[in-house]
């Protein structure tokens, strides 16, 4: 398969550069970039107008599959993927069985082998069934294919279990990825601690919940060399903790995602469990210190944490309903509406928190680039193109976005794997 991409808008973000240039994709890989490129091709694509940039890759999704599938499953999850210009992505491990053994592992491989293409890359347990009781076995789960360990949709409570993962997982070059949220100080609240809760008359989740466990797990990172990756950054204090740490050389990296750096904890008056989110919607002020995290770098990645839920589900009233919003289809356009349009960061730092940045995370090396010799996994989109959030056409089985309705300007064109098309936007 040949594909040959002209015209387009090219962004490099390991050189921080946009280009007007050619990309030639032979059998999978990319093997040409310059203007003007002639050459043999099964598809021509004009880029014209267009950016081209590396396949998204996000390393924060719940796939639900195996045993929740009635939410989500890896057909689904992929073709959302796809619709959002994400063409590799990490999967949590909090399914029904956890992702705990190598079996559980092999199952996903194999399942997402017959998804549409997109790569989908397993993230196992830190703790045996989820319990914090027992670490798993990090040799085996490496050698079965898990990209990292994460307990993610719980925090691992037990300090001493903790650090003796990280230990391993070290020992095997696998990071850890930390759900920061004191169990004891959040329990099953639904919303922020703050002036929403007591107009609600609720407990809350206190900022300090998740603030007190990054600086424990940045902590263990400095004590046992283990490269530890905070998801879903929520508090401008918890941006100000892995801003310190990282100046003292410790091996701690990090993400939020959009609803972070656009959402406040007020949505949830209007959208009630709809914005019901673990770690919740935050602060003007903890939205103001993200968006500062994300221009310093201190912020690494924007993920999705894509949480599908039945609307069933989310039917419920706000105290029982769970926690958790959709996010692969609608994660670039929200980061270009809020963060490109508005000038607060340039096209180039929005790709590679996107690509590269997470893609060498996971050790995903021939992820998230375009140069000679990478993977052709190619996004193409139309950054001034503004449409209206649907939930209903939705390619995944999950409905539940605070987003729905909101005008958006950025749209996916073109999702391409190994230099084939997988998703185009008809018009």
């Amino acid at each position: 398969m040949k594909l040959l991409i002209q015209n387009g808008r090219v962004v490099d973000p390991v050189k921080g550069t946009v280009t007007i240039q050619d990309l030639y994709v032979e059998d999978g890989r990319i093997v040409q970039m310059d203007k003007g490129i002639q050459a043999q091709a099964d598809q021509v694509i004009d880029a014209t107008g267009l950016v081209v940039c590396p396949g998204l890759v996000d390393m924060h999704v719940h796939l639900r599959d195996p045993g929740l599938t009635y939410k989500e499953d890896i057909f689904t999850g992929c073709a959302a993927a796809a619709r959002g210009g994400v063409t590799a992505l990490a999967c949590m491990a909090n399914t029904d069985p956890v992702v705990d053994s190598p079996e559980q592992i092999a199952y996903i491989y194999e399942k997402a082998a017959q998804a549409n293409g997109v790569q989908v890359y397993p993230v196992a347990a830190v703790s045996r069934g989820m319990r914090g009781e027992e670490p798993t076995d990090s040799e085996a789960l490496k050698k079965a294919g898990a990209i990292a360990l994460s307990d993610d949709g719980c925090n691992v409570d037990n300090a001493n279990l903790m650090r003796d993962a990280m230990i391993r997982a070290k020992g095997q070059g696998l990071p850890v990825l930390c759900h920061c949220e004191d169990t004891s100080m959040v329990e099953n609240r639904a919303v922020n601690e703050g002036s929403v809760s007591r107009q609600l008359w609720l407990e809350g989740r206190p900022a300090i919940a998740e603030e007190i466990m990054v600086m424990r797990d940045a902590m263990l990172a400095e004590e046992t060399g283990a490269h530890v990756h905070i998801c879903h950054v929520s508090t401008a204090k918890s941006v100000d903790i892995i801003r310190r740490m990282k100046k003292r050389g410790v091996p701690v990296t990090c993400e939020t995602c959009p609803q972070y750096f656009t959402l406040t904890e007020d949505e949830v008056l209007t959208q009630g469990s709809l914005a019901r989110v673990n770690p919740p919607l935050r602060t003007a002020t903890d939205v103001k210190g993200i968006i500062t995290g994300l221009k310093d770098g201190t912020i690494d990645v924007i993920a999705t944490d894509h949480a599908p839920h039945s609307a069933e589900e989310k039917a419920r009233p706000l105290t029982r309903a769970p926690s958790g919003m959709v996010g692969l289809e609608t994660s670039l356009a929200i980061t270009l509406t809020q963060l490109y349009h508005t000038g607060k960061l340039t096209l180039p730092h929005i790709i590679r928190a996107m690509t590269c940045t997470p893609a060498t995370i996971l050790g995903l090396h021939a992820k998230g680039r375009l140069t000679l010799g990478a993977d052709g996994d190619i996004t193409i989109f139309d950054p001034e193109e503004e449409w209206v959030i649907d939930p209903e056409v939705f390619a995944s089985k999950g409905r539940n976005t605070p987003f729905a309705g909101h005008k958006v300007k950025g749209r996916v064109k073109y999702t391409i794997v190994g230099g084939k098309v997988i998703y185009r936007d008809e018009p």
